[in-house]
């Protein structure tokens, strides 16, 4: 691994950090001013986006304020050149009273001053597959 893998890795890492201690400005340190969050809902076939930091600090507020007790239990994180991943289960319950215990990750993109570029973020979670849904 290289420094700026190793620098890369310490980034992703503190942002997932920040997201359990639900440190909005914390997370957004980290994000570049045109940076992108591809959420796992929105509009096929990339979800919804928060563009800028106003729109993904937003964001951030907005699951910590709907989704109170939310915290990522990290599994790993991985990094090769400006790419990562962290493989993820996050639970909670949402103000609604549904809890949630969903299986994800997300894909980042890290520009040359370790800055985060794009967090995509894809999660599974209980619900009929679409063939079952079909067939009714």
């Amino acid at each position: 691994m290289n420094d700026d893998e190793r620098r890369n890795l310490a980034v992703i890492t503190e942002v997932c950090d920040a997201y359990n201690r639900h440190d909005v400005e914390g997370i957004v340190r980290h994000f570049a001013e045109d940076s992108s969050w591809l959420l796992s809902r929105g509009v096929p076939p990339e979800g919804g986006r928060a563009r800028g930091l106003d729109e993904i600090r937003a964001m951030a507020h907005r699951r910590f304020r709907t989704i109170p007790d939310m915290y990522w239990h990290i599994r790993s994180h991985w990094v090769s050149g400006n790419r990562g991943c962290s493989e993820w289960t996050v639970t909670g319950t949402e103000t609604n009273g549904n809890e949630i215990n969903w299986l994800g990750c997300d894909i980042w993109e890290l520009n040359e001053d370790g800055k985060v570029v794009t967090k995509d973020t894809y999660w599974k979670f209980a619900g009929e597959e679409a063939s079952e849904q079909a067939s009714e």
